[in-house]
Protein backbone atom coordinates (compact mmCIF):
# COMPACT_ATOMS: atom_id res chain seq x y z
CA UNK A 1 0.00 0.00 0.00
CA UNK A 2 1.32 3.22 -1.31
CA UNK A 3 1.79 6.35 1.43
CA UNK A 4 1.61 9.39 -1.24
CA UNK A 5 -1.42 11.28 -0.17
CA UNK A 6 -3.09 12.95 -3.17
CA UNK A 7 -5.03 16.18 -2.75
CA UNK A 8 -9.12 15.34 -2.56
CA UNK A 9 -9.34 18.48 -5.22
CA UNK A 10 -6.25 18.70 -7.56
CA UNK A 11 -4.75 21.96 -9.30
CA UNK A 12 -4.91 21.02 -13.35
CA UNK A 13 -1.00 20.65 -14.88
CA UNK A 14 -0.81 24.35 -15.92
CA UNK A 15 -1.92 25.47 -12.64
CA UNK A 16 0.97 23.57 -10.83
CA UNK A 17 3.13 24.70 -13.68
CA UNK A 18 2.71 28.26 -12.93
CA UNK A 19 3.04 28.15 -9.75
CA UNK A 20 6.39 26.21 -10.14
CA UNK A 21 7.51 28.86 -12.39
CA UNK A 22 6.52 31.46 -9.52
CA UNK A 23 8.50 29.83 -7.18
CA UNK A 24 11.75 29.82 -9.20
CA UNK A 25 11.83 33.14 -10.03
CA UNK A 26 13.49 36.00 -8.07
CA UNK A 27 16.16 35.70 -5.47
CA UNK A 28 16.62 32.20 -4.62
CA UNK A 29 13.74 29.13 -4.83
CA UNK A 30 10.54 28.88 -2.71
CA UNK A 31 11.87 25.41 -2.45
CA UNK A 32 8.96 25.02 0.13
CA UNK A 33 6.47 25.91 -2.47
CA UNK A 34 8.13 23.22 -5.20
CA UNK A 35 8.08 20.52 -2.16
CA UNK A 36 4.54 21.24 -1.23
CA UNK A 37 3.43 20.30 -5.07
CA UNK A 38 5.73 17.69 -6.20
CA UNK A 39 5.45 15.58 -3.09
CA UNK A 40 1.45 15.38 -3.49
CA UNK A 41 1.36 14.02 -7.29
CA UNK A 42 1.27 10.51 -8.46
CA UNK A 43 3.24 9.71 -11.28
CA UNK A 44 0.54 10.27 -13.96
CA UNK A 45 0.25 13.74 -12.49
CA UNK A 46 4.36 14.22 -12.41
CA UNK A 47 4.24 13.47 -16.32
CA UNK A 48 1.56 15.66 -17.29
CA UNK A 49 2.96 18.24 -15.15
CA UNK A 50 6.78 17.85 -16.73
CA UNK A 51 4.49 17.58 -20.09
CA UNK A 52 2.87 21.17 -19.14
CA UNK A 53 5.57 22.90 -18.01
CA UNK A 54 7.70 22.27 -21.17
CA UNK A 55 5.26 23.44 -23.03
CA UNK A 56 5.22 26.47 -21.63
CA UNK A 57 8.30 27.62 -20.51
CA UNK A 58 10.17 25.89 -23.06
CA UNK A 59 12.60 24.06 -20.59
CA UNK A 60 13.01 20.66 -19.25
CA UNK A 61 11.12 20.93 -15.41
CA UNK A 62 13.80 18.70 -14.16
CA UNK A 63 16.80 20.81 -15.33
CA UNK A 64 15.34 23.91 -13.68
CA UNK A 65 14.98 22.28 -10.61
CA UNK A 66 18.61 20.85 -11.09
CA UNK A 67 19.71 24.33 -10.96
CA UNK A 68 17.69 25.57 -8.10
CA UNK A 69 17.90 22.94 -5.82
CA UNK A 70 21.15 21.42 -3.88
CA UNK A 71 22.47 18.71 -2.06
CA UNK A 72 19.79 15.61 -0.57
CA UNK A 73 16.83 17.77 -1.29
CA UNK A 74 17.74 17.91 -5.01
CA UNK A 75 18.67 14.13 -5.31
CA UNK A 76 15.24 13.22 -3.90
CA UNK A 77 13.30 15.17 -6.08
CA UNK A 78 14.83 14.48 -9.30
CA UNK A 79 14.42 10.96 -8.36
CA UNK A 80 10.50 11.76 -7.84
CA UNK A 81 10.31 13.04 -10.75
CA UNK A 82 10.17 9.64 -12.61
CA UNK A 83 7.56 7.22 -12.97
CA UNK A 84 8.49 3.84 -10.67
CA UNK A 85 9.67 1.97 -13.21
CA UNK A 86 11.49 4.79 -15.00
CA UNK A 87 12.74 5.51 -11.65
CA UNK A 88 13.95 1.96 -10.89
CA UNK A 89 16.04 2.07 -14.83
CA UNK A 90 17.60 5.27 -14.13
CA UNK A 91 18.84 4.51 -10.64
CA UNK A 92 20.29 0.71 -12.24
CA UNK A 93 22.04 2.91 -15.07
CA UNK A 94 23.76 4.92 -12.73
CA UNK A 95 24.63 2.57 -10.31
CA UNK A 96 25.87 0.13 -13.37
CA UNK A 97 27.84 3.08 -15.56
CA UNK A 98 28.66 6.52 -13.55
CA UNK A 99 31.55 7.41 -12.59
CA UNK A 100 31.13 5.64 -9.37
CA UNK A 101 29.76 1.65 -9.53
CA UNK A 102 27.63 0.48 -6.84
CA UNK A 103 26.93 -3.11 -7.67
CA UNK A 104 25.14 -3.39 -4.14
CA UNK A 105 22.83 -0.59 -5.10
CA UNK A 106 21.94 -2.36 -8.78
CA UNK A 107 21.93 -5.84 -6.64
CA UNK A 108 19.25 -4.49 -4.56
CA UNK A 109 17.20 -3.31 -7.36
CA UNK A 110 17.51 -6.05 -9.38
CA UNK A 111 16.87 -8.50 -6.41
CA UNK A 112 14.12 -7.07 -4.57
CA UNK A 113 11.71 -6.22 -7.62
CA UNK A 114 9.08 -8.35 -9.35
CA UNK A 115 9.63 -10.51 -12.56
CA UNK A 116 6.28 -8.49 -13.95
CA UNK A 117 8.55 -5.12 -12.70
CA UNK A 118 12.17 -6.06 -13.81
CA UNK A 119 10.69 -6.50 -17.48
CA UNK A 120 9.40 -3.34 -17.66
CA UNK A 121 12.48 -1.57 -15.86
CA UNK A 122 14.24 -3.55 -19.22
CA UNK A 123 12.18 -2.46 -21.49
CA UNK A 124 12.66 0.74 -20.08
CA UNK A 125 16.38 0.86 -19.61
CA UNK A 126 17.00 0.01 -23.40
CA UNK A 127 14.39 2.76 -24.79
CA UNK A 128 16.50 5.59 -22.28
CA UNK A 129 19.69 5.01 -22.58
CA UNK A 130 19.53 2.75 -25.64
CA UNK A 131 21.58 0.16 -24.10
CA UNK A 132 20.84 -3.73 -22.88
CA UNK A 133 20.71 -3.65 -18.78
CA UNK A 134 22.08 -7.43 -19.46
CA UNK A 135 25.18 -5.99 -21.34
CA UNK A 136 25.96 -3.03 -18.72
CA UNK A 137 25.80 -6.35 -16.12
CA UNK A 138 28.30 -8.27 -17.62
CA UNK A 139 30.64 -5.42 -18.03
CA UNK A 140 30.09 -4.43 -14.86
CA UNK A 141 29.89 -7.47 -12.32
CA UNK A 142 31.41 -10.91 -11.90
CA UNK A 143 31.67 -14.70 -10.79
CA UNK A 144 28.65 -15.70 -9.29
CA UNK A 145 27.22 -12.28 -9.07
CA UNK A 146 26.70 -11.81 -12.26
CA UNK A 147 24.87 -15.20 -13.30
CA UNK A 148 23.11 -14.70 -10.21
CA UNK A 149 21.70 -11.16 -11.83
CA UNK A 150 21.39 -12.26 -15.61
CA UNK A 151 19.49 -15.38 -14.34
CA UNK A 152 16.78 -12.79 -12.29
CA UNK A 153 16.46 -10.37 -14.23
CA UNK A 154 16.02 -13.01 -17.27
CA UNK A 155 13.93 -15.62 -15.81
CA UNK A 156 10.22 -15.58 -16.70
CA UNK A 157 8.77 -16.64 -12.72
CA UNK A 158 5.54 -17.15 -11.32
CA UNK A 159 3.76 -14.62 -9.48
CA UNK A 160 1.13 -16.50 -7.81
CA UNK A 161 0.76 -17.65 -4.12
CA UNK A 162 0.49 -21.50 -5.51
CA UNK A 163 2.95 -23.71 -4.44
CA UNK A 164 3.90 -27.54 -4.86
CA UNK A 165 4.60 -29.39 -1.56
CA UNK A 166 7.08 -31.67 -3.31
CA UNK A 167 9.02 -29.49 -5.80
CA UNK A 168 9.22 -27.36 -2.41
CA UNK A 169 11.07 -30.28 -0.25
CA UNK A 170 13.31 -30.90 -3.37
CA UNK A 171 14.77 -28.04 -3.66
CA UNK A 172 15.28 -27.45 0.51
CA UNK A 173 16.72 -30.88 0.12
CA UNK A 174 18.83 -29.58 -3.02
CA UNK A 175 19.92 -26.48 -1.26
CA UNK A 176 21.39 -28.35 1.85
CA UNK A 177 23.28 -30.76 -0.14
CA UNK A 178 24.59 -28.07 -2.80
CA UNK A 179 25.80 -26.25 0.67
CA UNK A 180 26.19 -27.49 4.17
CA UNK A 181 26.50 -31.09 3.54
CA UNK A 182 29.49 -31.03 1.11
CA UNK A 183 32.60 -29.40 1.58
CA UNK A 184 32.52 -26.09 -0.44
CA UNK A 185 29.88 -24.89 -2.03
CA UNK A 186 27.85 -25.55 -5.11
CA UNK A 187 26.68 -22.01 -6.38
CA UNK A 188 25.13 -23.42 -9.53
CA UNK A 189 22.36 -24.64 -7.54
CA UNK A 190 21.91 -22.08 -5.27
CA UNK A 191 21.39 -19.40 -8.21
CA UNK A 192 19.15 -21.85 -9.98
CA UNK A 193 16.53 -22.34 -7.16
CA UNK A 194 16.60 -18.07 -5.95
CA UNK A 195 16.27 -17.17 -9.21
CA UNK A 196 13.84 -20.34 -11.32
CA UNK A 197 11.18 -20.03 -8.53
CA UNK A 198 8.03 -17.97 -7.45
CA UNK A 199 8.09 -15.70 -3.98
CA UNK A 200 5.94 -18.10 -2.67
CA UNK A 201 7.69 -21.01 -3.92
CA UNK A 202 11.28 -19.45 -2.42
CA UNK A 203 9.29 -18.65 0.87
CA UNK A 204 8.09 -22.13 1.28
CA UNK A 205 11.55 -23.83 0.55
CA UNK A 206 12.94 -21.67 3.71
CA UNK A 207 10.06 -22.95 6.05
CA UNK A 208 10.55 -26.17 4.87
CA UNK A 209 14.51 -25.83 4.87
CA UNK A 210 14.10 -24.44 8.34
CA UNK A 211 11.84 -27.14 9.60
CA UNK A 212 14.49 -29.59 8.50
CA UNK A 213 18.16 -28.05 8.57
CA UNK A 214 17.84 -24.86 10.41
CA UNK A 215 17.80 -21.38 8.86
CA UNK A 216 18.17 -20.87 4.78
CA UNK A 217 19.44 -17.47 5.60
CA UNK A 218 21.98 -18.52 7.81
CA UNK A 219 22.95 -21.07 5.33
CA UNK A 220 23.57 -18.52 2.62
CA UNK A 221 25.54 -16.19 4.81
CA UNK A 222 28.23 -19.26 5.88
CA UNK A 223 28.48 -20.16 2.38
CA UNK A 224 28.59 -17.08 0.22
CA UNK A 225 29.70 -13.71 0.62
CA UNK A 226 30.18 -9.87 -0.69
CA UNK A 227 27.54 -9.17 -2.87
CA UNK A 228 26.70 -12.71 -4.02
CA UNK A 229 25.61 -13.23 -0.44
CA UNK A 230 23.86 -9.72 -0.22
CA UNK A 231 21.67 -10.73 -3.78
CA UNK A 232 20.89 -14.33 -2.27
CA UNK A 233 19.26 -12.64 1.17
CA UNK A 234 17.59 -9.70 -0.92
CA UNK A 235 15.84 -11.87 -2.88
CA UNK A 236 15.29 -14.42 0.06
CA UNK A 237 14.17 -11.59 2.09
CA UNK A 238 12.06 -10.06 0.03
CA UNK A 239 10.28 -13.62 -1.19
CA UNK A 240 9.08 -13.78 2.80
CA UNK A 241 8.37 -10.22 3.39
CA UNK A 242 9.86 -7.35 1.54
CA UNK A 243 8.15 -4.51 3.90
CA UNK A 244 10.64 -6.36 6.61
CA UNK A 245 13.14 -6.11 4.12
CA UNK A 246 13.33 -2.56 3.28
CA UNK A 247 12.33 -1.45 6.68
CA UNK A 248 15.44 -2.94 8.08
CA UNK A 249 17.91 -1.64 5.18
CA UNK A 250 16.04 1.79 6.30
CA UNK A 251 17.09 1.37 9.90
CA UNK A 252 20.62 0.60 8.78
CA UNK A 253 20.81 3.52 6.44
CA UNK A 254 20.32 5.91 9.77
CA UNK A 255 21.77 3.65 12.45
CA UNK A 256 25.39 5.10 14.07
CA UNK A 257 27.09 7.93 13.10
CA UNK A 258 26.07 10.23 10.30
CA UNK A 259 23.19 8.82 7.58
CA UNK A 260 23.53 6.89 4.45
CA UNK A 261 21.29 9.15 2.54
CA UNK A 262 21.71 7.64 -0.73
CA UNK A 263 20.24 4.61 0.77
CA UNK A 264 17.29 6.72 2.65
CA UNK A 265 16.53 8.42 -0.63
CA UNK A 266 16.30 5.60 -2.72
CA UNK A 267 14.15 3.29 -0.57
CA UNK A 268 11.62 5.94 0.70
CA UNK A 269 11.01 7.67 -2.82
CA UNK A 270 11.29 4.02 -4.92
CA UNK A 271 8.49 2.68 -2.19
CA UNK A 272 6.58 5.28 -1.02
CA UNK A 273 3.75 4.70 -4.67
CA UNK A 274 4.20 1.05 -3.84
CA UNK A 275 4.25 -0.64 -0.26
CA UNK A 276 5.53 2.07 2.10
CA UNK A 277 2.39 1.99 4.88
CA UNK A 278 3.65 -1.58 4.93
CA UNK A 279 7.08 -1.14 5.55
CA UNK A 280 6.08 2.01 7.98
CA UNK A 281 4.16 -0.73 9.83
CA UNK A 282 7.16 -3.25 9.86
CA UNK A 283 9.51 -0.42 11.01
CA UNK A 284 7.49 -0.02 14.23
CA UNK A 285 6.81 -3.33 14.84
CA UNK A 286 10.57 -4.11 14.49
CA UNK A 287 11.81 -1.40 16.45
CA UNK A 288 9.84 0.37 18.50
CA UNK A 289 9.56 3.85 17.19
CA UNK A 290 7.79 5.29 14.02
CA UNK A 291 9.89 6.00 10.74
CA UNK A 292 8.40 9.55 10.75
CA UNK A 293 9.98 9.96 14.24
CA UNK A 294 13.71 8.66 12.66
CA UNK A 295 14.11 10.18 9.37
CA UNK A 296 12.85 13.54 11.67
CA UNK A 297 15.99 12.54 13.59
CA UNK A 298 18.41 12.30 11.32
CA UNK A 299 17.53 14.70 8.65
CA UNK A 300 17.01 18.45 8.37
CA UNK A 301 15.63 21.46 6.61
CA UNK A 302 13.64 21.18 3.75
CA UNK A 303 15.27 17.59 2.70
CA UNK A 304 13.31 16.53 6.29
CA UNK A 305 10.25 18.25 4.90
CA UNK A 306 10.26 16.23 1.37
CA UNK A 307 10.62 12.64 3.06
CA UNK A 308 8.18 13.27 5.70
CA UNK A 309 5.96 14.36 2.97
CA UNK A 310 5.97 11.10 0.67
CA UNK A 311 5.95 8.76 4.04
CA UNK A 312 3.45 10.54 5.86
CA UNK A 313 3.24 9.68 9.38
Amino acid sequence: MASLMVPPVLQSPRDDATQLYRAFKGFGCDTATVINILSHRDATQRAFLQQEYKNMYHEELSSRLSSELSGNTKTAVLLWLHDPAGRDATILRKALTGDLVDLRTATEVICSRTPSQLQTIKHLYYTKFGAHIERDIEMLATGDLQKLLLAYINTVRYEGLETDRAMVERDAKSLFKAGEKKLGTDEKTFIHIFSGGSRAHLAAVSSAYRNIYGSLKKAVKSETSGNFEFGLLTILKCAENPAKYFAKELYKSMKGLGTTDSTLIRIVVTRTEIDMQYIKAEYHKKFHKSLADAIHSETSSHYRTFLLSLVGS
